[in-house]
């Protein structure tokens, strides 16, 4: 747990009891992690989460006019996950991916494994086809949990919107202790899309 999220369990977080989306909460669960840039290529599944990065940005500009958590757009996923990996090795921090799905989770298997074998503390979030549509072949799907399975440290499959929170936050605990790894959160777009109300724990 990060000195940020040490504080806020003690003082209770700001926004607790706010209704927000799916999206909204993992972007606030990322700053309150500290996460300062997130390296992702975009598309259609993860797309409600890639806006709520840019509301939070525009709303959160530091004093000098720059994003506080920015992100990086390189000419794949594989890139977005040795980027990720790079940052974390450099930083001491963890690093997070954030792509779509099908392809978009597929390409950074290569990272994944990468930051497993050499125990890389990286949070990768991959949008999935709405849960309705899991297992019916739908377009850019592919079973995330299933292929990552056997590379990443865990992997989630976020299949109700109110374990989403704790789930996330579990992640990035889950990414650095022991021993460091990859973490893997599959977040169907209609959970991204879902609105419930914020502990700002768990």
């Amino acid at each position: 747990m990060t000195h940020a999220s040490n504080r806020l369990a003690a003082v209770g977080h700001p926004l607790a009891g706010q209704q927000m989306s799916g999206s909204e909460m993992v972007v606030q669960i990322l700053a309150d992690q500290g996460v300062d840039v997130i390296f992702g290529y975009s598309g259609g599944a993860i797309l409600p989460t890639y806006d709520a990065v840019f509301r939070y940005n525009a709303e959160h500009l530091d004093d000098d006019g720059s994003e506080p958590m920015p992100l990086i757009v390189p000419a794949n996923e594989q890139g977005a996950g040795f980027m990720a990996a790079g940052y974390a090795r450099a930083s001491g921090e963890v690093g997070v991916v954030m792509v779509t799905s099908g392809p978009g989770a597929t390409n950074t298997v290569t990272p994944v494994r990468d930051s497993m074998a050499d125990s890389v503390p990286i949070v990768v979030i991959c949008g999935q086809v709405p849960r309705a549509a899991i297992g019916t072949d739908a377009f850019q799907e592919a079973p995330v949990a299933a292929i990552m399975g056997s590379v990443a440290k865990h992997v989630f499959l976020v299949t109700d919107p109110e374990q989403l929170e704790e789930t996330v936050r579990s992640a990035f605990e889950l990414a650095r202790t022991g021993r460091p790894g990859p973490v893997v959160v599959d977040i169907p777009k209609d959970v991204q899309n879902t609105e419930s109300k914020f502990k700002g724990h768990g």
